[in-house]
């Protein structure tokens, strides 16, 4: 599959379009999930450009999964979650509706997901309160 240099990802990681973000490195960025399916749900997404995760190289798998642990971590010590859903979408058929590899992290649990994928806009200003929160933990 060829790599769309205009997905929303790819403007994101361009500054052409604002994230709340997280934490951000060499190789990775993780931000707010502006549709959330729970509260607190990131997303983490490698700076190397790849559709899905069998087009992307070890190392920024490795750089992937070193970001999910750090804002796992945040959210289980920032807002108290016990548990963390980790999914990660490989293609339009599996349910990816955005084609740049990303790995979704969300507190809670595998029932606490209500809300379906990419369906319903959070409100910014309770992403930013959220986001503080795992910032700090970070």
């Amino acid at each position: 599959m060829t790599y769309d240099n205009q997905n929303i990802f790819a403007k994101i990681l361009r500054g052409e379009i604002p994230c709340i973000k997280l934490f951000e490195d060499a190789h990775t960025l993780a931000f707010m999930d502006i549709m959330p399916q729970a509260e607190g749900h990131a997303l983490v997404i490698p700076k190397e450009p790849a559709t899905t995760l069998f087009e992307l190289s070890d190392e920024a798998a490795a750089a992937c999964m070193a970001t999910v642990r750090r804002i796992g971590n945040a959210q289980k010590k920032g807002l108290g979650a016990t548990g963390i859903v980790l999914m990660q979408l490989n293609g339009a058929e599996a349910g990816q509706t955005v084609p740049h590899f990303h790995i979704h992290v969300i507190p809670g649990s595998i029932a606490d997901l209500r809300r379906p994928h990419a369906t319903a806009l959070a409100d910014t200003a309770h992403l930013k309160a959220v986001s503080e929160k795992i910032v700090a933990s970070i």
